[in-house]
């Protein structure tokens, strides 16, 4: 019977204990930057749909009027009855003369404290979006076209410069472009 209590009676050794523990910490150090990256992957996903779907709206928007909307500090000025209000993130874009809704909400950035950029040139005749893509190996930072490589500036994040952008199909997003 001594015996048999012995045999239950014994636990793991102490070095035993610190290797099991030192796996599961590799392992939660692991997983737990591979959720950050994926998660810093979703919201930049979201940020290239929310621009492109803008691009859309301010297509239609050009359809109607003849010309984009004006900017005003990063923001889209062609909301409201006249067409001159202030559209902010996140309500709707619309001319309520004409009845036309362009946009239900207007994208607002997935991270706070982070915005979108919206800045005409050629007297409303051509447009620029700017936002800041998280991923700094994203290959779309690497492209030319309506991606381009940074935007100078700090109106997409605070202290961080717009990485990435779209734009009207008669222009580029301007590389070290000074926003105003």
């Amino acid at each position: 019977m001594k015996k048999r209590l012995l045999a239950f009676g014994r636990g793991f050794s102490l070095i035993e204990l610190l290797v099991v523990i030192t796996i599961i910490g590799i392992l939660a150090a692991v997983g737990t930057g591979s959720f950050t990256t994926a998660q810093k992957r979703s919201r930049d996903a979201e940020r290239k749909s929310h621009l492109n779907s803008l691009k859309n709206a301010l297509e239609a928007y050009h359809n109607d009027s003849g010309q984009y909307p004006a900017d005003d500090d990063g923001k889209i000025l062609g909301c409201g009855a006249d067409g001159i209000t202030l559209c902010s993130w996140g309500n709707e874009f619309s001319n309520t003369t004409k009845g036309t809704i362009y946009m239900v909400e207007l994208p607002q950035d997935p991270a706070s404290g982070q915005n979108y950029y919206y800045d005409t040139q050629n007297f409303n005749k051509a447009y620029q979006l700017y936002a800041n893509l998280e991923n700094d190996q994203d290959q779309a930072l690497n492209l030319s076209g309506d991606e381009i490589l940074t935007y100078s500036g700090t109106d997409c994040a605070s202290n961080t410069e717009c990485n990435y952008g779209q734009s009207s199909s008669n222009i580029t997003p301007e590389s070290n472009h000074q926003l105003h």
